[in-house]
């Protein structure tokens, strides 16, 4: 029978050899970031195929050569039945190798294949030997995977303590399916995306956890099925086409929530996270398996909720710490996330490990002028943070002085898709590297913080206009002012701003701050290009998109919305790629998100206080000047210094997007060739130059590239 995907013989030495010169050409093989080892298996099992009635034909296994800590996925199921899938699924494999260096497993089943490439990182992850066999053969599962309630699973499912250290986390989750199937989703915390096949359905189910920190992205048309964690996984086979989604790029340079399942190339499309898709030959049935809990009506005493959110903290990050070793890495920041983080790690480790904490900030030396209520450099509130710990060194890791722009094609090539904030993301990979180069495995983030840990509880005014209750109004917004958190006015705008008309808001934001909250101001999306994107677009519900971010008054809405706005899967991945860094988010934990949803608003504002609840919970945790602290962080504040010099890269780069059509269709070029034209010879920390430059012209300038490069360009 002819096959459906048509290889040819693989030269795998001669495939690595040009895999290793573009990891040098990024920089990236020499600094070690990409580990590898022989394998000590040898040859793989072999299994019967459960499907054969002959019992001759057997399904191959790969060689297994490693373990799983964070893994590749991929598939392939052929509708048409050839059995041509195990070699398309190799491809995929190797072309996510960067994403899984220490080896290659994957089950053949004809037309069916399933397999997963290794980076070895969870103590149990030596046991691993490969896809799973669940269900009498009913079941085969690939995992990326990282479970945080294991020995709560193994309990419920009668698991032996000494049978659990040798099951790796995906085999759990094979125990689970096996005994709750759809229902396991409610059971399952920790970051993950899997594949699994059901032999007796004749279906595909590909699922993501809560935050979606793990990627996953198929592609499906009448002759196949394929999957694959990562977009290069899918472009391994010249049946999917490589192009990009232009109406999924409009959205981004909108900065709209990422919804619906478009991903960043066309024909490509991502599970969303807290949701699975169930795939058979009629097509596709999306679920969504995660669901926020009610908040709870009536408070009880603040410091209950204090101390509970104390205990969620504690065993979120309790749980990333596992596989970490003696020492770990953690962002630290002049607030309240990432401090409350980093110094719950040094407690959890103090007996015998070291936080390794990291701040960015801006070149030695640097005077630009701070915004009202923004703090250029951080470095000395995370140095008292780190201060009450002994077991916490603190690393200030200085500007490198590099444009944003110089890595876009490194970038592209880890993360494949557009950075929302490339000027912080360079910072970011600054510490990665230095995380890296002190042989740091684990790095601790805090990026989902306030959305949870620290949600401002601001939401409460407009609730409480809603229900009509002004007295408790007034007497809320009264305690704010008075703690001086907000001003009168500030307070009225927070209480009737989701029902002030768009076109008002703009013009009081204008005129209170001298900014101008709307499209036009901070993207360099192309005139009349997002309303035609919109209705093209079928697969995503944008009907709260608000140009102008007035405030929301549904606050368990704006939680979601916050967790769900960026995909950050990819960028999980990208990061361990290139660094050998694992980067991990206590405060998007799956429990503790649910218990900071379920908060009443009243607890959130304790004692009249923005974040109030936190100030509570952390104070024992984090220095009086970092609680007390009322501005927030401006991060890559010395962005400008590299910036500026780029015109005639920047000029360059216009005239390359001009030749591209992908480019032309979402980019307003005539504006950008203006602000090229006309560039700043200084206030570039000027509410107005800096909308224009930072967040419109960067931020295009990171779009049309990534347009220019999924477009195969040859400018």
């Amino acid at each position: 029978m002819r096959a459906r995907f048509e290889f040819g013989q693989r030269n795998l030495g001669a495939q690595r050899e040009a895999e290793e010169s573009v990891f040098v050409h990024f920089g990236l093989a020499c600094s070690g970031s990409f580990p590898s080892r022989p394998c000590a298996r040898g040859t793989a099992p072999v299994v019967r195929h459960p499907r054969r009635c002959d019992g001759g034909a057997i399904a191959q296994l790969l060689p297994a050569q490693g373990a799983e800590g964070m893994t590749a996925l991929a598939g392939v199921w052929n509708f048409t039945g050839e059995p041509s899938a195990g070699a398309a699924a190799r491809r995929m494999l190797a072309a996510q190798r960067i994403y899984g260096p220490h080896g290659d497993a994957a089950w053949d089943g004809g037309d069916v294949a399933i397999g997963r490439a290794i980076y070895e990182i969870l103590p149990e992850d030596v046991h691993d030997r490969g896809p799973i066999i669940g269900g009498g053969g009913r079941f085969r599962l690939v995992a990326d995977v990282r479970l945080d309630n294991r020995d709560e699973l193994g309990a419920a499912l009668c698991i032996d303590v000494d049978e659990a250290r040798t099951l790796p986390d995906a085999a759990i989750v094979m125990r689970a399916w096996e005994r709750w199937e759809m229902d396991s989703f409610a059971r399952l915390y920790g970051d993950y995306a899997f594949a699994l096949w059901d032999e007796a359905e004749h279906r595909l189910v590909l699922a993501r956890d809560h935050v979606g920190a793990r990627p996953l992205h198929y592609h499906r048309n009448a002759s196949f099925l394929a999957f694959a964690s990562m977009p290069k996984g899918l472009h391994a086979l010249p049946e999917i086409p490589y192009a990009p989604d232009e109406i999924r790029a409009a959205e981004f340079l909108a900065l709209m929530a990422e919804r619906g399942p478009r991903s960043f190339f066309a024909k490509v499309s991502r599970v969303e996270a807290g949701q699975c898709a169930v795939i058979g030959r009629a097509g596709i049935t999306r679920i969504w398996h995660w669901h926020p809990p009610t908040r709870t009506p009536m408070p009880v005493r603040g410091t209950d909720y204090a101390e509970g959110l104390r205990a969620h903290l504690d065993a979120a990050v309790a749980a990333r710490l596992r596989g970490a070793g003696a020492r770990v890495g953690s962002h630290l920041s002049a607030g309240f996330d990432s401090g409350s983080v980093c110094a719950t790690a040094a407690r959890l480790m103090s007996a015998n490990g070291r936080v390794v904490a990291f701040t960015a900030v801006p070149r030695p030396g640097f005077t630009g002028a701070a915004g009202p209520f923004r703090i250029n450099d951080e470095g000395d509130l995370a140095a008292a943070t780190a201060a009450k710990y002994p077991n916490i060194e603190h690393v200030r890791v200085h500007s490198s002085g590099a444009s944003a722009l110089t890595d876009l094609d490194r970038d592209y090539f880890l993360f494949e898709r557009p950075l929302a904030n490339a000027d912080v993301q360079q910072r970011w990979n600054q510490i990665n590297a230095e995380a890296r180069d002190r042989g740091i495995r684990v790095m601790l983030t805090a990026q989902s913080g306030n959305a949870t840990i620290s949600f401002s509880g601001l939401s409460y005014l407009p609730e409480l206009v809603r229900r009509g209750r002004l007295p408790e109004l007034l007497r809320v917004a009264g305690a704010l002012v008075r703690n001086r958190d907000l001003r009168w006015r500030g307070a009225l705008l927070q209480a009737l701003g989701p029902w002030i008309p768009q076109s008002l808001w703009v013009l009081l934001h204008e005129i209170r701050s001298g900014y101008r909250p709307a499209l036009s101001t901070y993207s360099m999306l192309k005139p009349g290009r997002l309303e035609a994107a919109l209705q093209a677009d079928e697969s995503g519900d944008h009907s709260d998109f608000d140009p102008s971010y007035r405030p929301r008054s549904d606050a368990t809405d704006l939680q979601r919305w916050m967790l769900s706005r960026v995909d950050f899967g990819n960028n999980q991945k990208g990061v361990l790629a290139g660094w050998g860094v694992d980067l991990r988010d206590p405060t998007a934990d799956r429990r503790l998100a649910e218990y900071c949803m379920s908060i009443p608003l009243a607890a959130i504002l304790d004692q009249g206080r923005l974040r109030g609840l936190a100030r509570t919970a952390f104070a024992d945790l984090l220095p009086p000047s970092v609680l007390d602290e009322r501005r927030k962080g401006h991060q890559a504040a010395d962005w400008f210094e590299s910036f500026a010099s780029q015109r005639d890269h920047v000029c360059g780069e216009i005239d390359r997007l001009a030749q591209v059509g992908a480019a032309t269709a979402a980019l307003d070029m005539e504006r950008m060739r203006r602000l090229a034209e006309d560039w700043p010879v200084g206030g570039w920390t000027t509410p107005g130059i800096e909308a224009r430059y930072r967040h419109a012209l960067l931020r295009g300038m990171v779009s049309g590239h990534f347009l220019r490069k999924s477009s195969r360009s040859n400018v």
